[in-house]
């Protein structure tokens, strides 16, 4: 095919000796519903590290194997466990980008599958994608009322005072220079997002984020807000000293109207494991193999 000539983009490699995941398919996923196809457990110990200590940095692998992080899969929609690192679409300075591969993914269709929605370039996890156009605008209806549940994993620099809680502003987009930002404004678009802390250790936090508006950036601005950024977020005045730890965890659409909610989980990424552990994560808890 003529895409095998354009660049490699950058995408995370199985660590030496990991299985490869068998083909997705169909299969019961926690909490009811639809899920993802079975993945191998990780048998290896996870590194040690966390705060101060350097973290593990993705290898590239081909492309062709986005196909093998691929959760679930029917007539209508995929979900992909996106890898951290890498833009969702061409940006307007080009360069590599998932929906370049797209056509990988087909299935047996006519056509590619096309992006339902977004997650930014250093968020990893659950990736919806509509299979065809029928099924694109059902799912744009969906996002669109607030129907489909997202749940995202951070950690954050700081501690919440208050061990759960709500967090509502409006958000407006920033130009400034030749980049921009998104930045509190009253009088900008309502963003709404639930959070809980699920772990504490040493001025970190693992937080659990449940986004009931869609804004642009809105999980890491109220991050922010909150007093606790984003661990690799320096845009919003995250530490630098780690990629971003932002992971789409787990994904509910209630695509069809007769049955259960399609629930999708999508596991702890290679770069979050060492410091999710030290906040009281616990790997063998996990159903899947830790991502890299």
């Amino acid at each position: 095919m003529a895409q095998a000539q354009a660049p490699t983009p950058t995408l995370p490699r199985r660590r030496r000796g990991e299985t490869a995941a068998p083909p997705p398919q169909p299969s019961p996923a926690r909490g009811g519903g639809k899920g993802g196809g079975k993945r191998v457990r990780e048998t290896a110990a996870p590194a040690a590290g966390g705060r101060g200590l350097p973290a593990q940095r993705s290898q590239p692998i081909r492309p062709d194997q986005l196909a093998e992080r691929v959760l679930y899969r029917d007539g209508l929609v995929l979900v992909i466990d996106k890898p951290a690192g890498i833009p969702v679409h061409q940006g307007p300075g080009g360069g590599p980008h998932l929906e370049h591969w797209f056509a990988l993914l087909r299935f047996g269709l006519p056509r590619p599958p096309a992006l339902a929605h977004r997650l930014d370039r250093d968020t990893s996890g659950c990736l919806v994608l509509g299979r065809h156009p029928k099924a694109l605008r059902r799912l744009g209806r969906l996002f669109a009322e607030g129907q489909v549940e997202k749940i995202y994993w951070a950690v954050v620099a700081g501690v919440p005072a208050a061990a759960e809680g709500r967090i509502e502003t409006g958000l407006r987009k920033e130009t400034r220079g030749t980049g921009w930002r998104m930045v509190v404004d009253s009088a900008g678009q309502t963003a709404v997002t639930e959070y809980r802390v699920l772990g504490a250790h040493d001025g970190r936090a693992w937080l659990e984020l449940r986004p009931r508006t869609g804004r642009t950036h809105q999980v890491r601005v109220h991050c922010a807000v909150l007093g606790c950024p984003v661990a690799g977020d320096v845009a919003y005045g995250g530490p630098g000293e780690v990629p971003l730890h932002l992971h789409a965890r787990s994904i509910a659409l209630p695509l069809y109207p007769a049955k259960p909610a399609i629930q999708v989980t999508a596991p702890v990424p290679q770069h979050m494991l060492a410091a999710l552990t030290r906040l009281g994560y616990d790997p063998a808890n996990e159903t899947g193999d830790p991502r890299p």
